[in-house]
């Protein structure tokens, strides 16, 4: 077995998670659970939230594993309604 004697890149920094793990601000959206989702209402709870990117989770869709603790995600359900929304 040899070693390769090249430097290594240093592993990226962990996520940055806010005291309480609400970064994306999902703690001051949560009464829109329930409700259906349009653009309207997608626009509005990114605002409110203080979140830097908004993502919605459709079921079927396929979606990146990475954390990032400044996207909020809005999951839906079949029939468009907000089932949850959480930092991610």
């Amino acid at each position: 077995m040899t070693q390769s004697n090249a430097p290594r890149e240093p592993a990226p920094p962990p996520p940055r998670v806010t005291e309480g793990g609400d970064a994306c601000g999902a703690g001051r959206v949560q009464d829109r659970v329930g409700r259906h989702y349009d653009e309207s209402l997608g626009d509005s709870i990114r605002r409110e939230s203080g979140a830097g990117v908004l993502r919605v989770m459709r079921p079927g869709e396929a979606h990146t594993l990475e954390y990032r603790g400044d996207r909020l995600n809005v999951r839906l359900d079949e029939d468009g309604v907000i089932t949850d929304i959480g930092c991610g």
